[in-house]
C-alpha cells in the first residue's frame, strides 16, 4: 500500500496545482466583508488576485484563475497550429486556391494536355492525335469564320486546336467540345468508333467550307480504299460486286494468335476458301461453284491507321476478354506488297503514333497516346492533362527507365517479324544505327490498340495527295500552311490572346493576393508578439486594465480581429464583478493604448471599475451557501436515521420514503434546486388525503420535526404554494377512506383473477406448458385455432406487473366461427399431421400447425369458461385403421406402430418420415376455398422486398445435415420447420445477403460471386436437396422466400476472373444498350466494339 501511495500520480501531470487552503481563505474573507459591511483595498488586491505571481511561460495552457498569465495565448517559437493566424504559413497559402502558374506551359514547343472530365481519356487521346498531324491541324485551323459560326462542333474544335497551338497553359478544358457533341464524360467509350464517327461529323461539317483543299481535308488524309472480291474457280470470274471500291479509315486487324503487324496484315489479305455450304452462286455458271474471296486494298491514304481488336467474345462464358499478349510493329512499313495493283517503288510508312489501352480489362483501363512531333521528330506521351517527352522512340527508349533490348532488324518492307525472347511491353526490340539506315526499328506492347503511320513524302499514284500546300489565301490574305513561328488567323489569334491574358491576369492576381496574405500574416504575428510581451503589469503602482479573455483570444489568432468587446466582463452595474476574474485579464496601460488605438471598442474598464455591490452580494451568497450546506450535513444524518426506521421522540411526518432516499443520496450543494421540491407528491391521493401504503409508489418514512421544516422550507423556496407536492402529513394523519377502499376493491379483483388464472392452467396443464396431447383410439377431439390457445397461454401464465398489461383472449365462439367459410360453411384450414413416438400418436408439428388437437374435456370448459359453443366445435375423428398399421400389425393388434417400422414400409432405404394415422373432420375440409387463399398468400409472401435470405459455400459434394434442414422446403412455403439445430447455427461459410422476391438468379449469383469469390458460370446452388437454376427467373418463381437458406457448390469448370469485369460488362450494356454513342451527336453511327473503362 505504501508503495502505490508513493507512486507519482501522472494524470493530472500538466494542470497546475492550486492551493489547499486558498478556497478556505476567500471563504474566510467573504464572511469578514458579510459581517462588517466593508471592504477595504486590500481584498479588492485579494479577491481580484492582483497579486498573483506573473506566468512568464510557466503553463502550457492559459491559467484561468491568474490575471497575470498570457500564456498559451499564441503558440512557442517555429510552434504553429491547425488553424487560424498560426497555422503553417503553406496551409494558410494553400486557402487561396491552386496557383495558377504552376500550370504555365514550359515553352510552345512543348505540346499541352487536354482536361480529363471523368472517363473522356478515350476522347483526348484521339483529339491528341489529330492535332499533331500537322496536315489535318492546318487544314482545320484554317476554316472559314462564317463556317464555323453555323458548324458547333467544328467551331469548339478549331477554338480547342487553337489553344493547344498557341495558348500559355500546359492543359487545355476540353469540356466545351465534349459538351458540342453532347457526350456523356462519365461514360467511357470506344476511342476507334469515337474516331470514325468524328471523321463521318466532320466530313459533313467541312463540305460547308469554300475552300475545296479544307473542304476534303478528312478524306484526303485519311481515307482509303478496298474492295471485297470473289472469284470462281472454275471460270475465273469475278462477281459483279467486286469492282465495288468501299472507303476505309482504318484497318481493323486480328492480333489473336498473331505475333506482329506482318502477320496481321497478312491473315487480313488471305484469301477464303467458299466450299461445301458455303459454295458461290455464279451469274456465269448459273449454278452454286467453289470459289474465293478476298479483300483487296485499292488505295491507300497519307495517314494509315490500324486498329488491332483486342476485345474479344468468349462463347463458353458469354464474356468479352481484352487480348493482352505482346504483339510487334516496326518503325516503318512498305505497303507496296499489299496493293492490288502491284508497284515498283516503295510506299513507305513511319510510325507517327501508338494508341494505347492500359489495363487487362475489357470494360476497366485507361487510354493515353504516344505521338511523335512532325517538326522536330521528338515523340511525345499524352495523359490527359500530362504530357511528357520520350525522346527519339515511341516508348522512351532512350530514356533511363527504359533500356533498349537487343538488337533485332530487317530490311524495310521484309516479312520477318517474330517475337523476341524476354519481350518487354512498351519498349522497342531494337536499338536504331546509324551505319545502315535502311534496317527497321521494331517494337512491342500488350497494351497497344491503335497504330497510326504516315506516308513519307513521295508522289504515287495510288496515293491520295496530302492537304496544306500553303497556296490557297483567307479572304484577309493568310496563308493557310502555318509553322511554329507564325500566326493563326485573326479570329482564333484574337481569342486565344484574350484566355491567355485573362490567364496571365490570374496569375498575377494569385501573386498579389498571396504577396498581401504572407504581409498580413507577418504583421499581424509581430503585433501580438509585440502587445503580449508588453501586457504584464510589471508593479502594484502602474496602473492597468481589464479586457475580456474572449476577445483577446480571437484578436491573437484572426487575421482581422473585431473591435474590443469588454461588454462579457461587465455586471449589471456596469462595473467588473468578482465572478468574472476567469474571464479578464489586466492589461498594462501601454498594451491597452495600442489594442484600443488600433481596434477601438471598448467599454474601458480600469483599476477603479470594480463592483463593489456585486461583491457585498458575492459574499452574502457565500456565507448564505455554507451556512445552507451545514445545515444539509446535519439533516442528511436525521435522514437517513429516518430511512433506517430510528426516530427520535417527538412530533413526526409523513414524506415519500422514495424521495427521501433520492434526497440522501444527493450531493452537497450551495442552495435548494428543483429536485428538493414534491416531498409528498407520490403519497398524496386525488383526494388530498394520505395514500394507502399498499398503493403503487405510496411507501413512506417518517421524519422528525426539524428535519420536515428543512425540507419543507427548502420545497418552497423553489416552488412557493405547491399544495400537491409539499403537503403535511403528520403521523396521526388518516389514509383516505375512499382510496382503501377502491384499493380494496382493486385488490379483491386481482385476488379473483389469480385464481381463475390458477384454476386454467391446473384444468388445461399440458396446453399450458404447450405440450401436444397424446391420442388414443377411444378419445374424442376437437380442433382449436393455434393462435387463439396461444393468447390464452400467454394470459394465463402471466404473472406480476406482466399480468395487468397482458390482453385477455377473443370470444372462441367468434374465433370457430372465423375457422368456416361462409359459402360451403366447410373448414378454411387443413388439419394437422400426426407422428408415433414411442407407440403414441401425437400432433407432428404443434408449433407452426394452424389447429390444434385439444381434448373433449378441455374443448367443454374452454366453452363455459371462454363464450363458445360446444355444439359448434370444429370435431376430430382421428382413423387408426390406416394400411401401414395392417401390415405392420398383421392378426397381432397390441404390436406398437414405431417411426422405425413405418419407415421400413414406406421407403426401403427408410429414408421418409412415419405416416401416422389420418384425420377426418366435421365440417369437412374446403379444399376450394383453402386452394384460393394459399395461392393469394403465395403471392403475397413472394412480393417482398430488402429481406435477407443466407447463402452457404459448401466445399464438397454433400452439405452437412443441418444445411440440408435449414433450406426448408421447395415449394411449400408454410410448411417451415426446422430442427433446433439448424435454427441456432450460424453456418460456418455463410453470409446474408439482401434480396426482393423481383430480383434475378444471376443478380444473385453476381452477388455469390462478390461474396465468396466464386465465378457465376461455377455456381451450382440448391435449395434443399434440389438445384436452383436459370439466370432468368426471380426468386419467386423459384419459391425462395425471406429467411431460406441456399446453398452453394464451385464446379471449378471456368477460370477464376475479376468480378469488375462482369459488373462493368453489365453497367456498360445498361448504359450503351442503344449504342455506344445513343444521345449524342455521333449517336447515328455506330462501327465496332472496343474497350471501355
Amino acid at each position: 500500500m505504501n508503495k502505490m501511495s508513493n507512486r507519482p500520480s501522472t494524470r493530472n501531470k500538466n494542470k497546475r496545482q492550486r492551493s489547499d487552503n486558498n478556497a478556505e481563505v476567500i471563504s474566510e474573507l467573504y464572511r469578514k466583508i458579510h459581517l462588517s459591511g466593508a471592504v477595504s483595498k486590500d481584498d479588492i488586491k485579494q479577491l481580484y488576485m492582483f497579486e498573483k505571481p506573473v506566468c512568464y511561460q510557466g503553463c502550457r495552457v492559459n491559467t484561468k484563475d491568474n490575471p497575470n498569465c498570457f500564456c498559451g495565448l499564441i503558440p512557442p517559437p517555429n510552434g504553429n497550429r491547425k488553424s487560424g493566424l498560426w497555422q503553417k504559413t503553406s496551409e494558410i497559402v494553400s486557402s487561396l486556391g491552386p496557383d495558377p502558374s504552376k500550370d504555365l506551359r514550359d515553352s510552345t514547343d512543348t505540346p499541352a494536355g487536354l482536361t480529363n472530365l471523368g472517363a473522356t481519356c478515350y476522347a483526348n487521346s484521339i483529339l491528341q492525335f489529330l492535332y499533331m498531324n500537322k496536315s489535318f491541324r492546318e487544314g482545320v485551323l484554317c476554316v472559314e469564320p462564317e463556317v464555323l459560326e453555323k458548324q458547333p462542333v467544328l467551331d469548339q474544335l478549331v477554338r480547342l486546336f487553337a489553344q493547344l497551338h498557341a495558348s500559355k497553359m500546359a492543359f487545355i478544358d476540353s469540356a466545351p467540345f465534349i459538351e458540342a457533341l453532347a457526350l456523356n464524360n462519365g461514360i467511357q467509350q470506344d476511342s476507334h468508333e469515337f474516331l470514325t464517327l468524328l471523321f463521318s461529323l466532320l466530313e459533313q461539317c467541312l463540305s460547308y467550307s469554300k475552300l475545296s483543299k479544307i473542304r476534303t481535308v478528312v478524306q484526303d488524309l485519311f481515307r482509303g480504299g478496298v474492295s471485297h472480291v470473289t472469284k470462281c474457280s472454275k471460270c475465273g470470274n469475278h462477281s459483279e460486286a467486286s469492282s465495288n471500291v468501299e472507303d476505309f479509315y482504318g484497318v481493323e486487324l486480328n492480333v489473336k494468335g498473331l505475333k506482329s503487324l506482318d502477320d496481321s496484315l497478312d491473315e487480313y489479305f488471305t484469301e477464303e476458301e467458299l466450299q461445301g455450304d458455303n459454295q458461290y452462286f455464279c451469274s456465269s455458271c448459273a449454278t452454286r461453284v467453289d470459289a474465293t474471296r478476298s479483300i483487296r486494298l485499292q488505295s491507300l491514304p497519307p495517314v494509315l491507321i490500324f486498329q488491332l481488336k483486342r476485345c474479344v467474345f468468349l462463347p463458353n462464358t458469354t464474356t468479352k476478354k481484352k487480348i493482352t499478349s505482346t504483339f510487334c510493329f516496326p518503325g516503318q512499313v512498305d505497303m507496296s506488297r499489299w496493293l492490288s495493283e502491284k508497284n515498283e517503288s516503295e510506299l513507305i510508312y513511319d510510325l507517327s503514333a501508338v494508341l494505347i489501352h492500359k489495363g487487362s480489362a475489357v470494360n476497366s483501363g485507361h487510354y493515353i497516346a504516344h505521338i511523335k512531333d512532325q517538326d522536330t521528330g521528338l515523340w511525345w506521351e499524352f495523359d490527359d492533362e500530362l504530357v511528357s517527352e520520350l525522346g527519339q522512340h515511341p516508348f522512351g527508349g532512350d530514356s533511363s527507365n527504359a533500356p533498349a533490348k537487343p538488337s533485332q532488324t530487317v530490311p524495310a518492307g521484309e516479312s520477318r517479324f517474330s517475337e523476341p525472347n524476354g519481350v518487354v511491353n512498351g519498349k522497342h526490340i531494337d536499338s536504331p544505327s546509324s551505319e545502315n539506315t535502311s534496317k527497321v526499328q521494331t517494337f512491342s506492347s500488350s497494351d497497344a490498340y491503335m497504330l497510326m503511320y504516315s506516308l513519307r513524302h513521295q508522289t504515287n499514284g495510288h496515293i491520295k495527295q496530302q492537304t496544306g500546300s500553303g497556296d490557297e489565301k483567307l479572304k484577309d490574305g493568310n496563308s493557310i500552311s502555318l509553322k511554329n513561328d507564325t500566326h493563326l488567323p485573326p479570329h482564333l489569334f484574337k481569342d486565344v490572346m484574350e484566355l491567355n491574358k485573362k490567364y496571365a491576369d490570374s496569375c498575377q492576381q494569385y501573386k498579389k493576393d498571396k504577396e498581401a496574405k504572407l504581409a498580413l500574416i507577418t504583421e499581424r504575428r509581430q503585433e501580438v508578439r509585440s502587445v503580449i510581451s508588453e501586457a504584464v503589469v510589471q508593479s502594484s503602482m502602474e496602473s492597468f486594465w481589464w479586457i475580456s479573455v474572449e476577445w483577446l483570444r480571437q484578436w491573437a489568432d484572426t487575421f482581422t480581429p473585431a473591435k474590443i468587446d469588454n461588454t462579457p466582463i461587465q455586471c449589471s452595474h456596469g462595473k467588473v464583478p468578482v465572478s468574472k476574474i476567469s474571464s479578464m485579464k489586466r492589461l498594462s496601460a501601454k498594451a491597452w493604448n495600442a489594442l484600443f488605438s488600433k481596434y477601438e471598442g471598448g467599454p474601458a474598464l480600469g483599476e477603479d471599475d470594480c463592483c463593489f455591490e456585486c461583491l457585498m452580494e458575492t459574499a452574502r451568497a457565500t456565507v448564505s451557501a455554507e451556512s445552507y450546506r451545514d445545515i444539509r450535513t446535519s439533516m442528511r444524518e436525521l435522514a437517513e436515521s429516518a430511512l433506517a426506521g430510528k426516530c427520535p421522540d417527538g412530533q413526526l411526518y409523513y414524506v415519500s420514503k422514495s424521495w427521501l432516499s433520492q434526497w440522501v443520496r444527493r450531493r452537497n450543494v450551495d442552495s435548494p434546486s428543483e429536485a428538493d421540491t414534491g416531498p409528498t407528491a407520490s403519497i398524496r391521493c386525488s383526494h388530498g388525503a394520505l395514500l394507502p401504503e399498499q398503493a403503487a409508489g405510496a411507501k413512506r418514512a417518517l421524519v422528525p420535526e426539524n428535519l420536515w421544516l428543512f425540507i419543507y422550507k427548502s420545497a418552497n423556496d423553489v416552488k412557493p404554494d405547491d399544495m400537491i407536492g409539499c403537503s403535511v402529513f403528520p403521523s396521526d394523519s388518516e389514509t383516505c377512506p375512499q382510496c382503501c377502499a377502491d384499493l380494496s376493491e382493486v385488490t379483491c379483483i386481482e385476488d379473483s383473477l389469480r385464481d381463475f388464472k390458477q384454476k386454467q392452467r391446473q384444468s388445461h396443464e399440458k396446453l399450458a406448458l404447450g405440450k401436444s396431447v397424446p391420442l388414443v383410439p377411444e378419445g374424442r377431439y376437437f380442433l382449436m385455432p393455434s393462435s387463439w390457445l396461444t393468447k390464452w397461454r400467454g394470459y394465463v401464465t402471466a404473472v406480476g406487473k406482466n399480468a395487468s398489461s397482458t390482453e385477455e383472449p377473443d370470444v372462441l365462439s367468434i374465433c370457430i366461427e372465423s375457422l368456416k367459410c361462409e359459402q360451403h360453411s366447410g373448414l378454411l384450414r387443413r388439419h394437422p399431421n400426426l407422428i408415433r413416438k414411442r407407440g403414441v400418436v401425437f400432433q407432428k408439428a404443434p408449433a407452426v400447425d394452424e389447429l390444434t388437437i385439444v381434448t373433449e374435456n378441455d374443448w367443454t370448459t374452454f366453452c363455459n369458461d371462454w363464450n363458445g359453443d360446444v355444439e359448434k366445435g370444429i370435431f376430430a375423428e382421428i382413423d387408426f385403421s390406416i394400411s401401414v398399421e395392417d401390415s405392420l400389425l398383421g392378426t397381432s393388434g397390441d404390436m406398437p406402430i414405431t417411426e422405425e417400422n413405418v419407415n421400413s414400409v414406406d421407403d426401403p432405404n427408410g429414408d421418409t418420415e412415419s405416416q401416422g394415422p389420418t384425420i377426418k373432420t366435421r365440417p369437412e375440409v374446403c379444399e376450394e376455398c383453402i386452394g384460393e387463399r394459399e395461392s393469394c398468400e403465395l403471392v403475397r409472401k413472394l412480393n417482398y422486398s430488402n429481406e435477407d435470405i443466407c447463402i452457404c459455400f459448401v466445399r464438397g459434394k454433400e452439405p452437412p445435415k443441418y444445411i440440408l434442414e435449414g433450406s426448408g422446403n421447395l415449394l411449400e412455403p408454410n410448411n417451415r420447420r426446422i430442427s433446433k439445430r439448424s435454427r441456432r447455427t450460424s453456418y460456418g461459410n455463410s453470409v446474408n445477403l439482401n434480396v426482393s422476391g423481383s430480383t434475378t438468379l444471376y443478380e444473385l449469383k453476381m452477388m455469390i460471386w462478390q461474396s465468396f469469390g466464386i465465378v457465376k458460370e461455377n455456381q451450382i446452388l440448391h435449395k434443399g436437396s434440389k438445384i436452383v437454376d436459370g439466370e432468368t427467373a426471380t426468386l419467386a418463381d423459384m419459391c425462395i422466400f425471406p429467411g431460406d437458406v441456399l446453398w452453394v457448390t464451385d464446379s471449378e469448370i471456368h477460370e477464376n476472373r475479376d468480378i469488375a469485369e462482369e459488373l462493368s460488362d453489365t453497367k456498360m450494356e445498361v448504359q450503351q444498350s442503344d449504342g455506344g454513342f445513343q444521345g449524342t451527336l455521333l449517336g447515328t453511327h455506330v462501327v465496332s466494339q472496343g474497350c471501355y473503362n
